[in-house]
């Protein structure tokens, strides 16, 4: 939940198509819906809800439906895209006796499914239709490999230095039934059935090859949902994510995405990068018992616009040295968003590109509820970990969220048309 990487902003209310594709390149599905016979209206008298008879020309509800994200490129798509309203995240590990040749069948199953999804079309085998009339809806697929895998695949020798398994941290409370895996898939969407749809297509390819180790759902606000682009807030109700690297600063590449040739990490992890996914629960009984001015404290941030306390707005500088009346720093020693800077952490920083989630109540009524992690990074150690380890040693959120699961997958570049999504790691 680290201050200074951001959630990306939110899409406006009628977001441009950006990547989509043309109305005449989408398939069937290139529509969410139409405003036919059983659409509904809202009638002149007390708002009374009847039922519409169909329109002579079919007229769609929305472009959403048909916003596209590519497949193949030189990053895996889910990394640098907007935020999503629907997510799954799920790990697979592999099936006793598979091994590399039928990992590389799977990884070639799966990347053919994920273009052809993320295109609108329907999956390449027993299509289950749950998406008919649906658009793409911003789709994203992505695919990452555990430290695990490599002894499972005889591919020890290609596993990164950067993989070796995460430190302990004081906040850990792991299920290490809930924790790492041998493959990793990210999928987000605009539309919780595509979303759906993507994770129970992946889950039928995977065969006898592999079987799911666990899976979690998380959802965003929506596309649209505000009347101008915003930071989103979390289940804490703070704006999340305020200084979040952006693909337009200089050093964008350099922190997030692995070199095309470097002395420290394999050849096939080029334009890839390390994905840390932590599923943070939320004490927000003991939260929303604090005042207002108390959770500001905590965080260092205003609730109701997000800036700092020490003033301006939302992407104001904060001012680390300023003092009230008293002589008391205006943002403790201890907030949330002071430890996190980059200029406190050597300059460490993140992408941050996660889901809220919430999994019902226990038998007391506490809300099982939190932050599904998902931070991008050249390099896991100097990202992740350092800002990790300095929250470690007295950071005031600390005593108001607990990590309950776990991993580090090695994401490897996108795949280039006709190949498929860690082939020269497979086949190299």
């Amino acid at each position: 939940m680290a201050d200074h990487t951001s959630i990306p902003e939110a899409r406006s209310a009628d977001p441009a198509p950006g990547k989509a594709a043309s109305e005449e390149g989408i398939s069937r599905r290139k529509l969410l819906g139409t405003a036919g016979a059983t659409g509904l209206v809202l009638g002149t008298a007390g708002g009374a809800v009847g039922y519409a008879s169909a329109p002579s020309e079919a007229t769609p509800l929305t472009s959403l439906g048909a916003e596209q994200v590519m497949f193949h490129g030189k990053h895996q798509p889910g990394i640098t895209e907007g935020l999503q309203a629907r997510g799954h995240l799920v790990a697979f590990d592999l099936t006793a006796g598979a091994g590399r040749k039928e990992a590389a069948a799977l990884l070639k199953r799966w990347s053919e499914t994920a273009r052809r999804l993320m295109a609108g079309e329907a999956a390449q085998q027993d299509d289950t239709d749950v998406t008919r009339g649906a658009g793409p809806s911003s789709l994203t697929v992505t695919f990452g490999f555990g430290h695990s895998f490599f002894a499972r695949t005889g591919l020890e020798k290609q596993r990164p230095v950067s993989l070796d398994p995460l430190p302990d941290f004081s906040s850990d409370h792991l299920d290490k039934n809930r924790s790492n895996g041998d493959l990793w898939v990210q999928i987000g969407a605009n539309d919780a059935l595509v979303a759906f749809h993507a994770l129970r297509a992946l889950q039928r390819d995977a065969g006898s090859a592999a079987r799911i180790r666990w899976q979690m759902n998380g959802f965003n606000r929506s596309p649209g949902a505000t009347a101008h682009p915003m930071t989103a807030r979390n289940l804490m109700g703070q704006i999340d994510g305020t200084r979040n690297p952006k693909p337009s600063e200089s050093d964008f590449d350099q922190r997030i995405f692995v070199p095309a040739s470097g002395a420290k990490d394999p050849e096939w992890m080029g334009y890839g990068s390390y994905a840390v996914v932590r599923r943070i629960r939320m004490l927000l009984d003991d939260w929303e018992q604090l005042s207002v001015r108390a959770q500001e404290d905590v965080i260092g941030r205003r609730k109701s616009d997000g800036a700092a306390l020490s003033g301006g707005s939302e992407t104001s500088e904060m001012d680390l040295e300023k003092t009230d009346a008293q002589g008391n720093l205006v943002v403790p020693i201890n907030a949330h968003a002071r430890i996190t800077r980059p200029d406190q952490n050597g300059g460490a920083a993140m992408l941050r590109r996660p889901f809220s989630y919430h999994d019902g109540f226990d038998a007391d009524g506490v809300p099982d509820a939190g932050l599904l992690f998902v931070c991008w990074q050249a390099d896991p150690l100097r990202g992740f970990v350092t800002v990790q380890r300095k929250l470690d040693r007295g950071d005031a959120l600390s005593k108001f969220i607990r990590h309950e699961a776990s991993g580090l997958f090695a994401v490897p570049g996108g795949a280039a048309e006709g190949q498929y999504v860690g082939q020269k790691l497979l086949e190299g």
